[in-house]
């Protein structure tokens, strides 16, 4: 006879919170409706989490690393840094797009403004910068790009892809992948300056 295996009433709990705040976005989200989500009573979500914002925090860590793991299964270790960088942009803010927590948050900063909703995007935005800046570092210690400050440098590499992209304006026809990344080569990596 197989033994049962005992329930994890954290993992239980964290998976419902998962589910309401993509579903219902941070605003609409009760530590009540977790916990039917979970079939736990509430008292059970505070043994382990002490309110919505630590829950909230637990679920963008998650969402954080997910987005980790895409990037460096991204990596190739054959590719440029240039090519390297936009095939992970690519796939992580793809990644971001679809996932449905991102999504929620997006919809939910839109439409109402919720600050926690905000904060929670710019948390994951920082994340991708944080994940780039390394990457600018070892390709400046590795000669590939000339020294700069790699936030700074990440921070202006990811708002140049996204306005490439899905955020640029409307009024710019949509671009192929191959023309994102002679555009992006050209003014983040080579310069616009004559050598």
């Amino acid at each position: 006879m197989a033994e049962r295996k005992p329930i994890d009433r954290r993992r239980q709990v964290t998976e419902a919170a998962s589910r309401s705040f993509e579903t219902f976005g941070y605003k609409g989200t009760t530590m009540d409706q977790v916990a039917k989500l979970a079939r736990v009573g509430k008292g059970t979500i505070y043994t382990f989490y002490a309110n919505k914002e630590e829950l909230f925090e637990e679920i963008l860590t998650a969402l954080i690393r997910e987005l980790r793991v895409v990037a460096d299964e991204t990596l190739d270790p054959s590719l440029s840094f240039a090519d390297n960088l936009m095939n992970v942009l690519h796939r992580v803010l793809d990644y971001r797009e679809r996932h449905a927590l991102a999504a929620k948050l997006s919809q939910e900063v839109r439409d109402i403004g919720t600050p926690m909703a905000k904060e929670g995007l710019e948390r994951v935005e920082k994340a991708i910068v944080a994940y780039i800046a390394r990457h600018v570092n070892d390709a400046a210690d590795k000669g590939e790009i000339r020294p700069c400050d790699p936030k700074m440098t990440a921070y202006l590499m990811l708002k140049m892809y996204l306005a490439l992209t899905a955020e640029g304006p409307h009024w710019l026809k949509p671009l192929s992948r191959e023309d994102v990344l002679s555009n992006f080569r050209m003014m983040c990596i080579e310069g616009l300056a004559h050598r």
